[in-house]
């Protein structure tokens, strides 16, 4: 069982609009809702790439209802989500159908009260028992510790469970100083951490503070991983065009997906980097095509060099 932390919850929400005007009403074509959050997300790719998954985190009133019976309906994904008083948050995409732009508004998370935190620590423990990885994705709600991934990934460290930390700013300066096994910020992301804007460098410099593992997300240029076994680059065949919401997150599953499996590197990139280009592709925002996925899996270039004994 992989498990997933989304410690803020949402509903994602996709508007389509025929063009996205400011100051103006708009006509909404179609509507679409799905359990949301980064950890949400990578649960859902997981799971159709035939892994079973348990997902945690927090879901309060009546949107959260709506998640958890979501993910209570999709097939290898269990529900562990703690109750909270609060309400979950909603997020909005609103896609302008004549450009492919897509507009993002994102609702802050519901205050987490110190007993729920406590409880929410007590689940995750347990939950770490029968897990073969943990994913801990996104940001923190009101309430929750800066420092809480860092306690996470510790506790995840003294279970033997290795630790994939996809997250931002104070949380992923902290928590990369616990160790994570890997981490996968994007560029503006491992730029903030390090205070370089060259992605080799940067990439080395996240090393040095403490993952084991650096992949960067390139955006439309792929993946640059920084290893103990060696450095890659894996470049998507062809530039790719869509809304590229959950692209990152799908990014994540495959690298994941591909540790518990024990795939060598370059096998991990090339599927991370399909699915990242095939969620692009997707007529949802965060799900990905499996055609496109197929299509491009073996089509991935991954260009590096493995380290020396």
């Amino acid at each position: 069982m992989i498990l997933t932390v989304t410690l803020n919850t949402a509903l994602d929400l996709t508007y389509r609009v025929r063009s996205l005007r400011p100051h103006t009403t708009h006509r909404v074509s179609e509507v679409t809702e799905r359990p949301g959050g980064k950890g949400v997300n990578v649960a859902r790719v997981l799971a159709a790439l035939g892994h079973e998954v348990t997902v945690t985190g927090f879901a309060g009133g009546s949107t959260g209802r709506i998640v958890q019976d979501a993910l209570t309906a999709t097939p290898g994904v269990v529900d562990a989500l703690v109750p909270i008083g609060g309400t979950t948050r909603r997020t909005i995409a609103v896609v302008d159908e004549r450009t492919g732009d897509t507009t993002q508004l994102n609702e802050p998370g519901p205050a987490i009260a110190p007993a729920e935190w406590s409880a929410f620590l007590e689940a995750y423990e347990d939950l770490l028992a029968p897990a073969s990885a943990v994913a801990l994705c996104g940001s923190l709600p009101p309430g929750v510790p800066v420092g809480a991934y860092a306690g996470l990934i510790r506790t995840a460290r003294a279970a033997g469970v290795p630790v994939l930390l996809d997250t931002s700013g104070e949380p992923l300066r902290r928590g990369v100083a616990a160790r994570p096994d890997v981490i996968k910020p994007n560029a503006d992301e491992l730029a903030e951490l390090t205070g370089s804007h060259e992605p080799l460098r940067a990439t080395q410099d996240a090393r040095r503070r403490g993952a084991h593992a650096v992949v960067a997300s390139l955006g439309p240029e792929g993946l640059l991983a920084l290893t103990p076994e060696g450095r890659w680059r894996a470049t998507p065949p062809t530039r790719i065009h869509g809304n590229p919401t959950g692209a990152g997150d799908s990014a994540a599953a495959g690298l994941l997906s591909g540790l518990v499996e024990q795939l060598p590197w370059p096998d991990r990139l090339a599927r991370a980097t399909a699915l990242a280009a095939a969620t692009v592709r997707a007529a949802v925002a965060g799900e990905f095509d499996r055609g496109s996925y197929e299509e491009l899996l073996g089509r991935v270039a991954v260009i590096g060099e493995v380290s020396a004994a």
